[in-house]
């Protein structure tokens, strides 16, 4: 039988000739920023160039059905319905919206993850401090994920939302999304996902996850550009939400005192936008599409469990990634050196990686005692060479740290 799942040779070297970065680095920064593709590129310059060519608002309006299919594209990504998509400049911005549109009163309960981003953390105590709500953890497994059954038990009539972190920014953990959702569909309380390390990564599937609002970006593992992203919403909770803020795109005055707001998730959009940015979303979700997010997931946590085993035989190197099966997110770091100083000689070799700070996940970062770990994130266009390229680096710097100790 054929392995569906795997690419050939012949592929692997025709995806990195459309990405032109694999011709000047090393890239396994995937989680923080991915090499665009040629095609995604060329949708933002092509859209930029006739803005230049016949004007702003007439690009708009010529490129209309284009603009429109990018929802449809977000769509067919998460198994929703386009009218459950709105587009925002990042995922920081879609979870915002997706939260601060939620209602709380003294009392409430926010229930989130150990693994939480620090600015939804920050969110919620913001909140917390305004309303009276209160934000409580749940418990984590011994496997260090979120555990679903402890979960089950924590929720009572005042818990008003369940809000955690799919693919946390760091330690490779991916919490069990779909459990929670669970548990959130039989309490019949919201559930709003942070999805953004996860899209591009894996397949999501929101009616299979269970989640209420799910916010992702585009510059990581989907490959598109900067200052994108997108919020789902599902119809049901939809119908009932407005959001903290509005404008006449997302509703329109119907005399004197009263509005009305648009019928679906575009209310929480604003009138103007990056519409040369939306064009290369829908092109980098297309390409995306086309090459299938379970070949894309194989092959990517394929990659970092190649990392993980190597990095893993080096004397001095520490790895701290959780989880029986991890994303393509690997921490670790070196006894003797900073962080910042691996992240460095690797740099210096030409490969980006990222230096993970312990503000990045405060909680998990507290409970853990983690310093500021150097963050590696292959995607599917890297190649076992340059994975091992990364080892070297790293033992050479690990040996270095031991003879000067």
């Amino acid at each position: 039988m054929i392995d569906t799942l795997n690419f050939s040779s012949a592929e692997i070297e025709r995806l990195r000739s459309e990405t032109p970065g694999t011709r000047n680095r090393v890239h396994l920064n995937n989680a923080g920023a991915a090499l665009m593709p040629s095609r995604v590129v060329n949708a933002v310059t092509e859209y930029l160039n006739r803005e230049a060519e016949i004007g702003g608002y007439e690009a708009k309006a010529e490129c209309t059905d284009q603009l429109e299919r990018v929802y449809e594209s977000v769509a067919r990504l998460i198994g929703a319905a386009p009218g459950e998509i709105a587009l925002a400049e990042n995922a920081t911005v879609a979870w915002q919206w997706a939260f601060y549109a939620q209602s709380f009163k003294p009392g409430d309960r926010i229930l989130t993850t150990t693994a939480e981003y620090a600015a939804n953390y920050l969110a919620y105590l913001q909140v917390a401090k305004r309303t009276g709500a209160v934000v409580e953890v749940i418990p984590d497994g011994s496997d260090g994920l979120l555990d679903p059954d402890a979960l089950d038990r924590m929720i009572d009539e005042r818990t008003r939302l369940i809000a955690i972190t799919w693919v946390p920014t760091n330690g490779g953990l991916v919490n069990p999304a779909h459990a929670v959702g669970k548990v959130a569909r039989r309490h019949g309380v919201p559930y709003l996902l942070d999805a953004c390390q996860a899209v591009g990564q894996m397949p999501v599937d929101v009616e299979a996850i269970g989640c209420d609002l799910l916010a992702a970006t585009g510059r990581k593992f989907l490959r598109g550009p900067r200052g994108t992203g997108f919020l789902y919403i599902r119809r049901a909770l939809l119908e009932q939400t407005e959001p903290a803020m509005i404008d006449m795109f997302g509703a329109e005055w119907a005399g004197g005192d009263q509005y009305v707001l648009r019928p679906d998730a575009r209310r929480f959009e604003t009138w103007e936008s990056d519409y040369a940015a939306r064009a290369g979303l829908g092109a980098a979700i297309d390409y995306a599409l086309e090459i299938g997010l379970d070949r894309i997931q194989h092959r990517s946590r394929g990659l970092a469990a190649r990392l993980r085993s190597g990095l893993a035989t080096l004397n001095g190197v520490t790895v701290y990634d959780l989880g029986a099966d991890p994303a393509a997110i690997v921490t670790f770091g070196v006894e003797g050196r900073k962080g910042s100083e691996i992240v460095g000689a690797l740099a210096g070799q030409g490969i980006n990686v990222s230096l993970s700070r312990p503000t990045s996940t405060p909680i998990d970062s507290t409970k853990r005692a983690l310093p500021a770990l150097v963050r590696a994130s292959p995607h599917y266009y890297n190649t076992d060479d340059e994975i091992d390229r990364a080892v070297e680096v790293v033992a050479k710097a690990s040996r270095s740290a031991a003879n000067s100790a």
